[in-house]
């Protein structure tokens, strides 16, 4: 059975000196051993006062958050991570409940949800809508309820992790690690975990509209290879009813005013067609998306076989 000393404790941090010692120490007391700062170059300390707590650190060779994921990843060699913040939000009592379904082999990914258990003025009113609206449309896209998919404070198998292609740098991660676990099959478990306020002094790296916009960029983006019916739909859509737009405004001046636009009625047929064309290249992608699925889960099973038969 798996414990607390297979597992790497992962902080990605920036500008954290108020809050990452009373973060490390508090996983330390927990009784996780390996404690990884991967720091995004603070000038406010932060570095060294981790390692005054006991934590490896390591400063980044990039920049944003995503980066900084998978350069902590690739010099990790425990075979689990839990990753959390470097602000105090995320609580090591929690650690036990993250870590549960991979110790008993029910899950390789967790998520904690904030939302079961958030501390009154931990998230702003904005950035909680910001959420519902990033989560429904995560579950209308994809298919599946992750119920809080920006939450930074995951558990998951370092081999699952390796199967995923990742290339965010900032906050956008957490949107792709969800997309990948959906892709990949990974088997996900969600959890119910308290979220806190900051403590006092310390100030937040997010910027709600300029990366939640980034977010619901990368979650439209991925679409095109997990769903490409609704990433070349919604191009369809919109451009079937411009060009419906472009039709109505011809018909109505040359009823109205018996003024005929050709081009304009050319460049609105144009439109539909092209339209059309694309929702039938998104009908077309995801049957080969599907074939792809169905192939890699035999082939999946193939090596669990002969696995088996080789021990």
């Amino acid at each position: 059975m798996p414990d607390r000393s297979d597992v790497c404790v992962l902080l990605p941090t920036l500008e954290e000196a108020e809050t990452i010692g009373e973060v490390v120490d508090g996983f330390r007391e927990a009784g996780f051993e390996h404690v990884l700062v991967v720091d995004g170059h603070s000038t406010d300390g932060t570095r060294d006062i981790a390692r005054e707590h006991g934590a490896r650190v390591i400063t980044q060779s990039g920049s944003g958050k995503g980066q900084a994921v998978r350069e902590g990843i690739a010099s990790i060699d425990r075979e689990y991570v839990l990753m959390a913040d470097g602000d105090g939000t995320y609580r090591p009592e929690d650690a036990g409940a993250m870590l549960e379904p991979l110790f008993e082999g029910r899950a390789d990914h967790v998520v904690g949800n904030r939302f079961a258990d958030m501390e009154e003025g931990a998230m702003t009113r904005l950035n909680t809508v910001g959420n519902r609206i990033i989560n429904r449309l995560f579950a209308a896209v994809h298919g599946r309820d992750m119920e809080d998919i920006l939450s930074g404070y995951r558990a998951f198998t370092r081999e699952s992790f390796e199967r995923f292609q990742l290339d965010a740098e900032g906050f956008g991660i957490e949107t792709e690690l969800a997309v990948e676990c959906v892709r990949n099959g990974v088997a996900t478990e969600v959890v119910p975990i308290r979220y806190e306020r900051r403590p006092g002094g310390s100030e937040t790296n997010l910027h709600p509209l300029k990366d939640g916009g980034r977010i619901i960029l990368t979650l439209y983006t991925l679409t095109k290879t997990n769903n490409p019916i609704f990433y070349f739909g919604f191009v369809a859509a919109v451009g079937t009813l411009l060009g419906l737009g472009l039709g109505s405004y011809v018909v109505y001046d040359y009823v109205i005013n018996g003024i005929s636009h050709e081009v304009i009625a050319l460049l609105g047929v144009f439109v539909i067609l092209l339209s059309m064309q694309l929702f039938m290249f998104g009908v077309l992608s995801d049957i080969i998306v599907s074939v792809n699925r169905e192939q890699t889960r035999r082939l999946e099973e193939l090596s669990d076989r002969l696995r088996e038969f080789e021990d």
